[in-house]
């Protein structure tokens, strides 16, 4: 007869070994994800419902003991309601989402034909093109930051000089407001739409534009009819790498949009550290990761659908 303990190592050992290499190396990924993303949005979700109070840690517990062994489930639902009916919270929502759409609607104006450009470029030189694009992330984003309020600030580069060429007689109020904020991201986050339309345009057959010509389109019916549906993966792959971080940046709006421009990241910001209040920070949280996550998923599930009906 065995005993407990040894059934259980043998039963260790017999896992072990049916455990192999390909079906570790498919694991790891699973379980980094599921350790540091779904366990940090799962505690997340768990203090949204809880409500704020002096103490450590400074929320409720959801489950409690009662004398007489009762368990008592407490939910507090006024977190979320307070970010939908709190003016405060309503113009934070709707700050980020102009600043992040403003910004992926410019860096796409602007990465497309950047992106064009590099594809159709001399082989030569297209390594080249790439590494200037790379280049700005050798240095710190902070930095880059800091130089943009260089830049920007009243005393700045930009104010300086055109107060010495006569144009302004008062500086212009470059900082500390929405404008300057998107500024910030769309040169941070430029890159991100570039890679991606590159990607997308370098893969499109020349031969493809030649024909829309030979068969009388203009330069513009090419790039509307052939050129963008086939850059399309591109677009969707570049807009959400731009959107979703710039919708919860904080760093950026924080240092040249000032205390003016009221963002998510900044309100999260303000909950967990200067008012403390935990419940209410994590259900900001929470409907920002959903903002996030919804949309991606309701493209995913479409894209899957088109290729099953076109299977």
């Amino acid at each position: 007869m065995y005993s407990i303990a040894e059934r259980i190592i043998e039963g260790l050992a017999q896992l072990l070994r049916n455990f192999s290499g390909r079906r570790l190396l498919i694991w790891l990924p699973f379980m980094w994800v599921l350790i540091f993303v779904v366990c940090p949005c799962l505690i997340l979700f768990k203090i949204s419902f809880a409500e704020s109070q002096v103490a450590s840690p400074p929320y409720s517990e959801l489950i409690e003991w009662l004398s007489g062994h009762m368990l008592q489930l407490r939910i507090n639902l006024g977190n979320y309601v307070t970010l939908f009916t709190d003016d405060m919270y309503i113009h934070g929502f709707a700050t980020s989402m102009l600043i992040a759409i403003t910004s992926t609607g410019c860096c796409l104006l602007l990465g497309f034909p950047m992106a064009y450009a590099i594809a159709r470029s001399n082989e030569k030189i297209r390594d080249i093109l790439l590494m200037l694009v790379i280049l700005p992330f050798w240095t710190s984003s902070l930095i880059r930051v800091y130089a943009w309020i260089m830049l920007l600030s009243p005393c700045g580069v930009i104010n300086s000089l055109l107060m010495k060429l006569h144009i302004i007689d008062m500086p212009l109020p470059l900082m500390n407001n929405s404008y300057a904020a998107c500024i910030g991201i769309i040169y941070t986050y430029l890159p991100f739409m570039i890679f991606p339309l590159y990607s997308s345009i370098e893969k499109i057959d020349q031969s493809l534009i030649e024909a829309a010509y030979d068969l009388g389109s203009s330069p513009m019916t090419a790039f509307f009819s052939v050129i963008m549906p086939l850059a399309l993966p591109g677009i969707i792959a570049g807009s959400a790498l731009v959107f979703v971080p710039a919708l919860g940046e904080f760093v950026i709006p924080e240092l040249l949009g000032g205390a003016q421009t009221l963002t998510i990241g900044r309100l999260v910001w303000n909950e967990f550290f200067s008012n403390m209040s935990w419940p209410t920070a994590a259900a900001l949280s929470i409907v920002l990761l959903l903002f996030v996550v919804l949309p991606i998923t309701f493209l995913q599930e479409r894209k899957q659908i088109k290729a099953l009906a076109g299977d």
